[in-house]
Formats: C-alpha cells, structure tokens, sequence
C-alpha cells in the first residue's frame, strides 16, 4: 500500500512485512517506550495470524490495531468471536479520530468474516471510549503489564 501524500487519514490492510514493522513501531512507542510494557508481552505469538490495520496520515503510519480471531468464544458466550487489540495511536495525532476509524475498520473486518461478536482489553483509562461504541464490560478488572484493565464485548450479530 502506498501512503497518499496529502493530509486524509487513510486506514489500510497490512498487506506485507514492512508495513507490519510499520505497525509495530508504532506500538514499540506507545505501549513499550510511554506506557514501559515490557516487549516481551507486547509482542506475541498473534501477531503471525492477525489482521492489522495501519492508519496514516500526510502520507506516514500514525496509528495501528489487529484483530485475532478467537479459538473459543469468551465465557457465557456463543459463536465464532474475536479480539480487537494493540489499538495505538502516535501521541501527535491523538484526539483527532484515529482511534474511532481504526476501530470500525477492525469491526468492519469482523462482521465482514461473520463474527458474532468483538472482545477487547480495555485500559480502564480508555473504558469509555469503547463504551461509547457499544461494548459492555464483562469481569472483573484485572492487570496486564502492570496496568488495570477490564474485558469489554461488544455483539455484532444476533
């Protein structure tokens, strides 16, 4: 994918290994350098097989999330779910709606493969940005590289 060279946010398919460092890269700053997640967590074993999507703008990767189809549905749940997860966004461009698009572009991508549902790890900082699009905290919460979070659904179908 070539980035265009005006100032529209574009939100694109990592279709192949440089664009996939892009998106790490992008999470190495957010999550390991500014929120000190140590790299051994931040990267795992999903990256391999799931869909990752860059946001850009004025022509450079500014902001990235994956989506991991899960193995079973969570608990309580039925059908085929998936995680939305790793949703980072460069501090200069925060606020301005990179995160609204790159998460209805992983919802998109979910219902587009008939999921029943999203599930995501929320940082209990960004619980109400997700609540705003529709997903309910489920569980208690819990820590994840020394920060709390809480899982959230959201159904898609049915």
């Amino acid at each position: 994918m070539t980035a265009p060279a005006d100032n529209k946010l574009v939100i694109a398919q990592v279709r192949n290994e440089p664009e996939l460092f892009q998106a790490l890269a992008i999470r190495e700053v957010v999550f390991i350098e500014e929120q000190h997640v140590p790299e051994t967590i931040e990267r795992d074993d999903e990256d391999a097989r799931a869909y990752h999507l860059l946001a850009f703008a004025e022509g450079h990767a500014i902001g990235t999330g994956r989506l991991v189809i899960l193995t079973a549905p969570p608990a309580g749940e039925t059908g085929t779910w998936g995680q939305i997860g790793r949703m980072a966004v460069l501090q200069s461009h925060r606020k301005n709606g990179v995160g609204n698009l790159l998460l209805g572009a992983l919802e998109a991508e979910a219902r587009r493969r008939g999921l029943t549902g999203v599930m995501v790890h929320a940082q209990l900082y960004a619980l109400g940005f997700y609540e705003r699009h529709g997903y309910r905290p489920a569980g208690p919460v819990f820590e994840e590289a020394g920060i709390d979070h809480v899982e959230a659904r959201r159904r898609l179908t049915g």
